[in-house]
């Protein structure tokens, strides 16, 4: 097996953290891909700009509404690799605490759920608040960071005295790591990054409420995982039905009688290599075979 084949395998496999930290990679991965290809072919660093336009999340609305698809593709997409590395170790070592506790169904609805509220709260803020609007029209978010915030948060706030070793610090538990991520990223809007501190505190707001009402009975995530059920049903291929036909009876009595010895011959020879060697011993052939021998019956 190749290692592209692993890679593929595992994906097949892994939990939906695993596949959410693969999506991640890929799209980063091609991107550079495609921007070194680009720079062989003497057409400079033009791939991540124009990739940027597209599948970013644009602050203006009318921009929006031509590219809706934005909202989603958004979380997925990366320029650097300390944007990427940062975003990936978070999402994998707090996955893995809310894994523990909570199931993988509701890790990927808080994670697409995370990141639209992200994007609400950026483009909210982008078109309300008076200090944006010089940037509005040219302003891009992109990045897993709010999606990830999520589910940073509502762990945080679901088992907040649990508690991680950090490297220097020793054990600290999740509620005051929590506490100073939103306090950095209030304080840090001032910043040249306003519009990825904001889409921050979106998505940690998200995963607070998500365990405010999950703690009462409500789970927040049931509707974007059937939303996500009915597309991935809609999008895995059909299986492909065989159609033989063959006739029910024979066309003489010799054919017929024939036929019921062959039958018979097959059925005592499986039976005899199950009195000797027991069931668990048959090919999977002989297992289908006696199977439908034994639904004529």
């Amino acid at each position: 097996m190749s290692v592209f084949d692993e890679i593929i395998e595992s994906f097949k496999r892994g939990s939906v953290l695993t596949r959410l930290i693969y999506v991640n990679l890929a799209v980063f991965v091609i991107i550079k891909l495609l921007q070194v290809i680009f720079f062989l072919a003497g057409a400079g660093g033009t791939v991540t700009p124009a990739v940027v336009d597209i599948f970013a999340l644009p602050a203006n609305l009318h921009v929006l509404i031509t590219k809706p698809w934005t909202i989603i593709t958004y979380m997925f997409l990366h320029e650097s690799f300390l944007h990427i590395l940062f975003n990936i170790l978070w999402l994998y070592w707090f996955g893995r605490i809310f894994l523990e506790f909570l199931s993988e169904r509701k890790l990927l609805g808080v994670y697409f759920l995370g990141g639209f509220a992200g994007a609400l709260f950026y483009i909210a803020s982008f078109n309300l608040f008076p200090a944006f609007e010089d940037v509005v029209l040219m302003s891009r978010a992109l990045g897993a960071s709010a999606a990830v915030l999520a589910v940073v948060i509502s762990i945080s706030a679901y088992v907040p005295n649990y508690t991680i070793y950090l490297l220097f610090l020793g054990p600290v538990k999740l509620k005051y790591i929590a506490l100073v991520i939103v306090i950095l990223d209030i304080i840090n809007i001032a910043s040249h990054n306003a519009g990825g501190h904001i889409a921050h505190l979106g998505g940690a707001f998200f995963g607070y409420i998500f365990t405010g009402q999950y703690r009462k009975g409500k789970d927040l995530t049931t509707g974007i995982n059937k939303i996500i059920d009915n597309l991935v049903t809609l999008l895995k291929p059909r299986k492909k039905f065989k159609v033989t036909y063959r006739n029910e009876k024979p066309r003489t009595d010799y054919e017929y009688n024939k036929q019921k010895a062959e039958r018979q011959k097959v059925i005592d020879g499986i039976l005899e290599k199950i009195s000797k060697s027991g069931y668990d011993s048959l090919t999977k052939e002989e297992k289908e075979i006696l199977f439908k021998m034994s639904s004529r019956s």
